[in-house]
């Protein structure tokens, strides 16, 4: 229980934010009723597909039935991913969301089965609960006495640290402290002073400092803007409270299988699992739900590019949700009619019939040029770049003709050549500019097509690759 704890103390980090190709995705742009709007929330059109996300969001949320799988099928570029991005986004963070891409398996050191296994148990959630004693009260007074020297004496020994007493109070009682170097440290680290309101927890000796006291609030004459004003806690200084800590089943499983404990989730050694290992995690979890301590959260796992799995995969997927703790599965593919992955076999999506009669399809629609303009709006907003109306109609006119991601890719290439000539808002010849640098799919085959015979080992196009290229 003590490394569940530190694990999830160790999640409280500043993140740093990038900008990536969905950072400006919020969520699925629902309203109240479960109806797509126009744009909202960094979503833009595919309406029908946000509207048929929106109910699985609800069947997550409840979180009654396991082992559902969700197919978003649809061509390149169509917000796949997005959809599946803007579903995380709006479960939140108590809600397992694991992500993988397909062909991340075949380059794992580990088995095919096994690294599936690890992802289905990176999203499935456990929420335990236990009581803590907290000592809660406003800060009195703290008085540290430290030693003259701590040099060693005479007979080897190092003379005492530091100690001290901090004085605490609640509305109703007043308690003196004795203080260890340990406690001390960590005052000083949380910068605890007199008139402060704070919690220790009794067991880890943590601190948290929960604000100013409102007795306070007139000692100075100008605080920060961030200073929180809280009243004095009333009643007894020695409290229970129920703490609740969230991890996944995998993270329990590595913490369990390795000696190095919940250090090993950093290093990334997580390594094989051995199947007794999980059964008796499995054996302890289902004690904790009978007895009230523990509550499973089933979540979601995301597999990109499904059609990259193989026959044993999908054989391995169908038995995995069959199980009692099995999470919702969000799978995404751009393939029509193909073969399954290690037979002869073809399929629509590559996927098999028998797997995809398990599956509730939502399909994709390719944007309208009112939706590109959207997007790329979007995009200019949240990459902060400047752009005049006449380049961001010819940036979608170029989204139209080639592909939105080719459009977005130009609005930072656009931005660095404005800049390079000292202007401020991107105007369209930064955009034809870029657009003659950097060749779209149509233009570099094209080229490829006429140069081929200088290129080494050119075979040139068959009939079929012809028509991929002309359509």
């Amino acid at each position: 229980m003590a490394e569940l704890k530190r694990l999830s103390e160790s999640r409280d980090l500043t993140r740093i934010e990038r900008i990536g190709a969905h950072s400006h995705i919020r969520g699925l742009g629902l309203d109240s009723s479960l109806e797509a709007r126009d744009a909202s929330e960094g979503m833009v059109g595919q309406l029908h597909a946000r509207r048929g996300c929106g109910l699985i969001l609800q069947l997550i949320r409840q979180g009654k039935i396991a082992g559902r799988a969700v197919l978003l099928a649809g061509q390149p570029g169509t917000g796949k991913t997005a959809l599946a991005m803007g579903i995380a986004k709006s479960l939140g963070a108590e809600t397992p969301f694991a992500s993988v891409a397909a062909s991340e398996l075949f380059s794992l050191d580990l088995s095919k089965t096994e690294a599936l296994t690890q992802a289905f148990r990176r999203s499935i959630g456990v929420r335990i609960k236990e009581e803590a004693e907290i000592i809660e009260g406003e800060v009195v007074e703290i008085s540290i006495d430290r030693p003259l020297s701590a040099a060693a004496g005479p007979s080897g020994a190092t003379a005492p640290g530091k100690t001290g007493r901090l004085t605490l109070k609640t509305t109703d009682m007043e308690t003196v402290y004795e203080l260890g170097g340990k406690m001390i440290e960590a005052l000083g680290k949380e910068k605890v002073q007199s008139g402060d309101v704070i919690a220790l927890d009794k067991a880890s000796g943590k601190v948290t400092k929960l604000g100013r006291s409102i007795g306070r609030s007139r000692d100075y004459d100008a605080v920060g803007a961030h200073t929180k004003f809280v009243k004095c806690p009333e009643g007894e200084l020695q409290k229970r409270k129920e703490v609740v800590h969230c991890v996944t089943l995998h993270e329990i499983d590595v913490i369990n299988s390795r000696t190095q404990g919940f250090l090993a989730l950093f290093t990334g050694d997580t390594g094989e699992i051995r199947a007794e290992v999980r059964e008796q995690i499995d054996t302890k979890v289902a004690e904790w739900r009978e007895e009230g301590k523990a509550e499973i959260v089933p979540g979601v796992l995301f597999i990109d590019e499904v059609h990259m799995l193989d026959i044993e995969c999908f054989s391995f997927l169908n038995r995995a949700l069959e199980n009692d703790m099995a999470p919702i599965l969000v799978i995404a593919t751009n393939r029509g009619i193909t073969s399954i992955r290690g037979t002869n076999y073809r399929s629509p999506h590559g996927i098999p019939p028998d797997f995809l009669d398990r599956l509730l399809i939502i399909t994709t629609q390719p944007y309208t040029e009112d939706d590109i303009r959207k997007i790329l709006d979007i995009r200019c907003d949240e990459e902060e770049v400047e752009m005049s109306a006449d380049a961001k109609a010819l940036l979608t006119k170029i989204g139209v003709e080639t592909s939105l991601r080719y459009a977005i890719n130009l609005i930072t290439s656009a931005a660095l050549a404005c800049q390079k000539r000292k202007g401020k808002v991107v105007e369209m010849d930064d955009v034809s500019r870029v657009y003659g640098l950097f060749l779209d799919v149509k233009r570099s085959t094209q080229y490829l097509v006429e140069y081929q015979s200088q290129y080494m080992f050119s075979e040139g196009l068959g009939e079929a690759d012809e028509d991929a290229m002309q359509s």
